[in-house]
């Protein structure tokens, strides 16, 4: 896959605790420069949205542990929706999931879901999770129409790996984040059936890419 092919299938991404308005800024440059898409933090949409209006901005949700009140997580998706979002990535409840309880993690992501009418990807946070687990996030995830599922907000040990990708993508379309540095790491993920990778290192990746 050259350049030009993978660059949109990039969320080029800026999230860390101390991201600053300016590191948002160099982030969308990239992107523009490069055709990526962006993923940064919800205060910084508005202003993305003025900056890079041709960049595709996805924001997050619930970030990111996950465990914000489902009504908390429903009305940030529509204010990041109304301030430019296109895409939102939502962090599950792991400890629920955990619990059991996944009817509840299935019916607050329908929730958000059905107020917002752009992609909504859910972040599975694999790192933390036995393979049934996953499954059962990645049914609800299915069960509430979400668009996509992520393997990981990058804040837990351990990030995407090819055997989650290839279970994800049993049940919808994977965007694998957490740990993917370079072109090789990317298009391993795309080989175990991601449809979009989340990054850091967008720039590095490209550049290791045939043109």
């Amino acid at each position: 896959m050259d350049r030009d092919e993978l660059a949109p299938l990039i969320d080029h991404t800026v999230l860390g605790p101390e991201t600053t308005i300016a590191d948002v800024e160099a982030v969308l440059d990239d992107a523009a420069d490069y055709g990526m898409n962006a993923c940064i933090p919800p205060y910084a949409v508005g202003h993305a949205a003025d900056y890079a209006p041709e960049v595709t901005l996805a924001t997050v949700i619930g970030f990111p542990h996950g465990q914000n009140d489902p009504d908390v997580k429903r009305r940030e998706g529509v204010l990041a929706w109304k301030a430019g979002a296109d895409e939102l990535d939502v962090v599950i409840n792991v400890g629920r999931l955990e619990a059991g309880q996944r009817e509840a993690v299935a019916d607050e992501l329908a929730e958000l879901v059905a107020a917002v009418p752009i992609p909504v990807k859910v972040i599975v946070e694999t790192a933390l999770l036995t393979d049934e687990q996953k499954r059962s996030a990645c049914e609800a995830a299915l069960e509430a129409d979400a668009a996509m599922v992520k393997t990981s907000t990058g804040f837990a040990d351990g990030g995407a790996t090819v055997a989650d990708v290839e279970l994800m993508s049993e049940y919808l379309p994977v965007k694998a984040s957490g740990g993917v540095g370079s072109y090789e790491e990317a298009m391993a993920m795309l080989e175990a059936g991601a449809e979009r990778i989340g990054a850091s290192s967008g720039v590095a990746i490209l550049q290791g890419a045939p043109e």
